[in-house]
């Protein structure tokens, strides 16, 4: 384990954590995010402010994806605390344990981390969270909408198989309203607007066109499974690989 891997919390074992009113999972208005300062690096902090945190329950189970901004505010309120994953193992920080673990970053895992100027110090983006006082569950099921189609289908034509920007793509129904056909992830795919157009009110088969994989419902939320292929969210793997992942991406 690395030098960072062998630091411990400071929070005692027994020490009651704060309750997290349902309303600060994730809507609650953020006061204290005017406590962290955008500074001379104005551009690279706010940038670093709006990536992607991944929010663990009491249990240790996904239940959310929130901004860095959100995430801080939670952790300077003892909310939450940092979860790390280095080679198999986790550690746990508190929000002053993790400010402390600055330098120690900056100096052997400084191009692993994104960066926040705060009044005081700089401190790395965590990775995710865990909350303290929630223990509840999401929702299971991966809603409905073009944005998740679209991420699904990684912004590809499900005919003619070639990629194109999203505001070039439609939806199409595989089996057409006209003949019984409903909104659903099985029936539901993207398509260029001329291979929309080609195909009409009618089916695949009586298009003579073929879909390029057969539509189904994502095990996942699409958008979070695009976040798992870059390094810096590897860490969500330890804690999404195994489980049925359907929570909205904020």
């Amino acid at each position: 384990m690395s030098d960072i891997g062998r630091w411990k919390s400071r929070r005692s074992p027994d020490q009651p954590s704060a309750h997290v009113p349902e309303d600060d999972l994730p809507d609650a208005h953020l006061d204290e995010a005017d406590a962290f300062s955008v500074g001379p690096r104005a551009h690279s902090t706010a940038t670093a402010l709006d990536s992607k945190v991944l929010v663990l329950n009491k249990l240790y189970m996904a239940v959310r994806v929130i901004s860095a901004k959100r995430a801080f505010t939670m952790l300077a309120r003892d909310l939450a605390e940092v979860i790390t994953v280095n080679d198999g193992q986790y550690a746990n920080y508190d929000f002053a344990s993790w400010a402390e673990l600055a330098s120690f970053q900056r100096q052997f895992e400084s191009d692993k981390h994104e960066w926040v100027r705060t009044v005081r110090v700089q401190i790395a983006v965590p990775r995710i969270i865990r909350l303290l006082g929630y223990d509840r569950l999401p929702a299971q099921g991966v809603k409905l909408n073009r944005r998740n189609l679209f991420a699904r289908d990684r912004n590809q034509c499900q005919y003619c198989g070639k990629h194109f920007p999203t505001n070039e793509l439609s939806i199409d129904h595989v089996l057409p309203r006209s003949q019984g056909g409903g909104d659903s992830w099985e029936n539901l795919v993207c398509a260029c607007i001329r291979c929309n157009a080609r195909k009409g009110g009618r089916t695949p088969q009586e298009a003579h066109m073929r879909l390029v994989r057969k539509p189904v419902m994502p095990r996942r939320n699409p958008l979070i499974a695009l976040r798992l292929g870059q390094d810096k969210y590897s860490s969500w793997k330890a804690f999404l690989d195994n489980a049925y992942w359907s929570v909205e991406l904020k």
